[in-house]
């Protein structure tokens, strides 16, 4: 598997794009993963699966590449720096800007409340250190989203 990344083939699909093609700063072009990410996603938008799909694009720049703002307070891993992130999918509210607060976890609280799971221990915990520091628990990206449909 190491071989075909190395080479550009595609193994499993991990969600991530290959290192060329991942967006970092120094060694990627920002035009070359912009164009990937697009090709992912006109072909997952022409799947059978597209009506109950739901993509979130994302980035992992931890130390503040994306931001200008100091990051609430909570534990030690965070929620830290705020990064952009892109909801695409049949529920995705058209033309909105969401400005609820989210972090990575989000992409997780999604996951819990769609399917009524029970919470995750990290997450109560982050919830209690953001709330012992004065602030709220982070989102679950429906804010973002038409649920109501069907």
């Amino acid at each position: 598997m190491r071989q075909q990344r190395d080479r550009g083939e595609s193994g499993q699909n991990s969600g991530q794009p290959q290192g060329n093609l991942n967006e970092h700063p120094g060694y990627a072009e920002i035009i070359s993963g912009d164009h990937h990410i697009a090709d992912v996603i006109a072909h997952l938008q022409k799947s059978t699966q597209w009506p109950h799909m739901l993509i979130v694009v994302t980035y992992d720049e931890n130390g503040g590449f994306w931001d200008h703002v100091a990051p609430p307070k909570a534990d030690r891993w965070g929620p830290g720096s705020r990064v952009p992130a892109i909801i695409i999918s049949p529920f995705a509210k058209r033309h909105h800007v969401d400005h609820a607060q989210y972090d990575t976890t989000s992409i997780l609280r999604f996951i819990i409340r769609r399917f009524d799971l029970p919470k995750l221990p990290g997450i109560v915990e982050r919830d209690e250190a953001l709330k012992a520091n004065g602030s709220k628990p982070m989102g679950d990206l429906t804010g973002g989203l038409r649920l109501s449909r069907r």
